[in-house]
């Protein structure tokens, strides 16, 4: 049992791009997008409940939701759900999860994972785990999962990497956030590049170290953790800790600048589900490529998203490439692909009054 990886699921995040539908009070995660009876986190565990064991999964959340994930998770021990009381990005959540798990068992593998992702075909994402479990056991090697791009995806981050015919872990060269459309073709006609599926696997040791050479600032931090991990003084030493850090991802904190990272490649069915044209992407659609999650008459329109409730019939003539949604007291009619924007939208809504975000 022992030997099985830790699993950390980072389930944090507000879900912005899925406003209206995700709110402060309710993000996308705890939310059954896909209509498949469980809620993206729920998914999540029960992918990974396949090769570990529930004593060594750890979800790490802001602390407003510990009560939504001990509602979806009843199966987590509660002391293995770890709260966040700021939002400091993912380097120092995954800090936290790694401190914890030391000094649990300093001999643990680590897989992080994001709490709402897609993975359709979960036998070839297990394959691809399996080899970057196997990569991870040399020392201080970092591995992350890189998904092998299908279309210029402007959304995703791209990891190029060194090719090495006929070995599935390649050594990673370069770290691209979100190109432009011009940049995301050109990575794709290279044929050495993947977008960033944001799911690691490392030793425990491996990313420690990491931490005490890339971001000391962070590791200083949280090695006084282990007076108080488990213990009522846990609580307060988190809030000490996370106004002491700052605001920064893993991959700028410590991917983009160490030495022994690696990439294993996979095809599996992945969707990082970060926005209303992601989810359209992998729902079913009419004849006219539109998805509708509602009562509707549509007239002359196409590339649609239509999810409003179905005691209200939506009539819809002449759109291509909108979205419109209607969740609780907010109705929203945008382009679908304008993700880019909603970061506006929301701060908008926000002015108008706490109870639209």
């Amino acid at each position: 049992m022992e030997d099985r990886p830790y699993i950390v699921i980072m389930a944090g995040g507000i879900g912005s791009r899925f406003w209206p539908y995700s709110r402060n009070n309710r993000p996308k995660q705890f939310l059954d997008i896909l209509g498949t009876g469980r809620t993206l986190l729920q998914m999540t565990y029960d992918r990974f409940a396949r090769i570990s064991d529930k004593s060594h999964f750890f979800v790490v959340t802001n602390s407003k939701y510990e009560d939504l994930v001990k509602e979806q998770l009843p199966e987590i021990p509660e002391n293995q759900i770890l709260t966040e009381p700021l939002r400091r990005n993912t380097a120092t959540c995954i800090a936290y999860a790694s401190y914890r798990i030391l000094n649990k068992n300093p001999k643990a593998k680590i897989i992080v994972t994001p709490a709402d992702h897609l993975i359709v075909q979960e036998d070839n994402f297990f394959k691809t785990m399996e080899i970057a479990i196997a990569a991870a056991d040399i020392e201080d090697r970092l591995i992350t999962l890189g998904i092998r791009p299908n279309r210029p995806e402007t959304g995703y981050g791209y990891i190029q990497y060194i090719s090495n015919q006929g070995n599935p872990v390649k050594k990673v060269k370069t770290f691209t956030e979100k190109p432009n459309s011009k940049l995301a073709k050109t990575f794709i006609e290279s044929g050495d590049f993947v977008w960033n599926s944001g799911m690691f696997v490392w030793k425990v040791r491996s990313i420690i170290r990491a931490f005490e050479k890339y971001m000391p600032d962070v590791s200083e931090v949280f090695e006084e953790g282990g007076d108080h991990f488990t213990r009522e003084s846990e609580e307060a030493f988190i809030k000490k800790a996370y106004s002491l850090v700052k605001n920064i991802s893993i991959d700028y904190g410590i991917m983009e600048k160490a030495d022994e990272v690696f990439v294993v490649l996979g095809d599996f069915g992945w969707s990082d589900l970060g926005s209303w044209s992601s989810l359209h992407e992998v729902h079913e659609k009419d004849s006219e490529n539109n998805v509708i999650e509602a009562n509707a008459l549509l007239y002359d329109t196409k590339n649609c998203y239509i999810k409003v409730s179905p005691q209200k019939l939506v009539v819809v003539e002449g759109l291509d490439n909108y979205l419109i949604n209607e969740t609780e007291n907010v109705l929203i009619v945008c382009k679908l692909d304008g993700d880019k924007k909603f970061r506006e939208f929301v701060n908008a809504a926000k002015a108008k009054g706490e109870d639209f975000v």
